[in-house]
């Protein structure tokens, strides 16, 4: 019998600790409302703001030119092919390709 005493107890204080769980759960779930109500939360009604690739590519290498001034060294510019030059490499591709097709047949 004092095996189911001790159970008892046991189980009063478990269901104590979930009565109070429960209150606490409440208490949470309230104030992530009221979070989500002030813009705070997930499921916020702001427009979310955002920035183009080509925006944050501007600004990364923006920002590289300051530090690189800043430390005193010049930034790199970055090298670009012409359209007529990529037309040649294109064009003498092609002639290098149909050169080895023609020597397979």
């Amino acid at each position: 019998m004092a095996n189911l005493a001790g159970l008892a107890g046991f189980m009063a204080e478990l269901k104590s600790t979930r009565t109070n769980l429960v209150s606490e759960l409440r208490h949470v779930d309230a104030a992530l409302s009221v979070l989500g109500k002030l813009g705070g939360g997930r499921n916020s009604t702001k427009p979310k703001h955002s920035m183009s690739a080509s925006t944050r590519k501007r600004m990364s290498l923006a920002q590289k030119a300051r530090w690189a001034k800043a430390n005193g060294q010049a930034p790199k510019p970055k090298r670009r092919m012409s359209a007529a030059g990529k037309k040649r490499i294109a064009a003498a591709q092609r002639a290098r390709w149909a050169k080895i097709r023609a020597a397979k047949k």
